[in-house]
């Protein structure tokens, strides 16, 4: 027995040196990553600090991920994810090609993709709600036409998910001024435009399907692309549209099973798509078989526009477009055109969402339809944006807009060593409140630039807003 106790013990000794020296590698390397991990987080909290305290100014540029690895005695690796965390927290944004900034944190919320309320004393350049004087009274007379209505009962139960047959076809009315001219049984009512393609998204794509956009293109479709986790390419934009060169060979790269396309009035660049671009990007689209999603929200705007691409391909194009622009954002009516085989899954994600659109809003959406009461009103908000348009070049003078002529929109390109987030942050503390190219963006690179919108303030205080924007910016961004 002892000659096997002796025979063993020195294995088991080894066996326990090995075991306490693997334990002690152990404890060093957590020692190390506790470390490391302190060290990080350390580092991250007082950059923060030094960021919301002003000691490290808005529209400083840091250090390299390089250099703050060398200054601060960590590994690249460990400078890369300060710098993802600062910018998770909102503290700093990454520019391609140009580096991380400290980002202006005294912005007002509302520069992203969501809406924020703007400060009541603030001229909201945000967003467009324009209002004609006398719609209000044309509410009224429309609730007191309602109310008087042999169909007063029927609006107080469930609608159809798509909208009744006689709503539905007040639209196919409607969308034949428009140069469209589909059956009613192709048209869903929904609530407003962005519902409208909130659902398009639902039915049509999966998580992970690769979608074209124009790089600068509408926010709420990225809203929507963010919460289904659809894959963006950006497309470059030429001045008359989309690049389809670029468009064509992303075809032949990848997968792509839709593009999301605004070819009449874009948002916010203002182009309109000419014909023969029109009918090469069908081509392509046949060819290679994305879905096109046609936003046509802003179309109403433009006088004798080339016709939409649902006139020209009905059969690969849903057409998305609503009330809210033209007539009231309050009336939360929009409608869609798709293809025959679309509509029973459009119409379960109708059901899913919202089951149907309010029977009230939709009643009075078609009384104006029906009687030219939209029409007069879209007639009107084209002279006022045009007005508005000549305003903001006069006010504007010298600086490089991009816009339509028609449009409620004018784009303000500024220098590239300018900085969008400190100019707004300028005008913020002059009451005017605008957005920088940041939620319009898809691509790596977001430009320097302003989006103005025109449409939701009186002319008077727009051409004194206007003034105070040319000045600041040629005091701020072209000094």
């Amino acid at each position: 027995m002892a000659m096997c106790t002796a025979a063993v013990l020195p294995d088991a000794w080894a066996s326990t040196v090995r075991t306490r020296e693997q334990d002690s590698q152990r404890i060093v390397m957590d020692t190390i990553r506790c470390m490391a991990a302190s060290r990080y987080k350390a580092l991250v909290d007082a950059l923060a600090s030094d960021i919301r305290t002003g000691r490290l100014a808005a529209g400083v540029r840091l250090p390299t991920h390089r250099g703050l690895a060398a200054r601060e005695g960590i590994a690249v690796v460990t400078a890369t994810r300060v710098y993802a965390e600062l910018e998770a927290m909102g503290l700093v944004s990454r520019e391609q090609g140009r580096g991380t900034f400290v980002r202006d944190i005294a912005v007002p919320a509302g520069h992203g993709i969501d809406q924020q309320v703007v400060a009541t004393d603030a001229v909201d350049l945000n967003f467009n709600y324009p209002s004609l004087p006398g719609q209000a009274g044309l509410l009224r007379q429309a609730l007191r036409e309602v109310a008087t209505s042999g169909d007063l009962d029927s609006l107080l139960c469930y609608q159809p998910h798509r909208g009744r047959p006689q709503d539905r076809a007040s639209i196919a009315r409607h969308l034949r001024r428009r140069g469209i001219t589909p059956d009613a049984d192709q048209i869903l009512i929904v609530n407003g435009a962005q519902h409208g393609l909130a659902i398009t998204v639902m039915a049509a794509l999966n998580a992970g399907d690769v979608v074209a956009v124009d790089a600068l293109t509408y926010p709420g479709f990225k809203v929507l692309a963010h919460a289904f986790h659809l894959d963006l390419e950006p497309i470059p934009t030429t001045a008359d549209g989309p690049d389809l060169d670029a468009f064509e060979k992303l075809c032949a790269t990848r997968p792509v099973r839709a593009i999301y396309t605004m070819p009449t009035l874009h948002n916010p660049l203002g182009w309109v798509m000419p014909a023969t671009e029109r009918t090469r990007l069908i081509k392509i689209a046949r060819q290679h078989g994305p879905l096109i999603i046609e936003d046509a929200s802003y179309a109403y705007l433009v006088e004798d526009p080339p016709p939409p691409l649902a006139a020209t391909a009905p059969d690969i194009t849903v057409y998305v477009s609503g009330l809210s622009k033209s007539v009231a954002t309050g009336l939360r009516v929009g409608f869609v055109v798709a293809p025959p085989s679309t509509v029973p899954s459009l119409e379960r994600a109708i059901r899913a969402t919202t089951w149907n659109t309010p029977a009230l809003t939709t009643a009075i959406a078609c009384r104006w339809l029906e009687d030219g009461t939209v029409d007069h009103l879209e007639a009107q908000k084209r002279d006022d944006a045009k007005a508005r348009q000549v305003l903001a070049r006069q006010e504007l003078a010298g600086l490089p807009l991009v816009s339509h002529p028609s449009s409620y929109f004018t784009w303000l390109p500024l220098p590239d060593d300018a900085r969008a987030d400190r100019l707004t942050a300028t005008l913020a503390r002059q009451h005017i409140s605008v957005t920088t190219a940041e939620p319009f963006t898809t691509s790596m690179h977001t430009p320097q630039a302003l989006r103005l919108a025109l449409g939701s303030t009186d002319l008077d205080r727009l051409q004194s807003t206007l003034r105070t924007v040319r000045r600041v910016a040629l005091e701020d961004a072209y000094a």
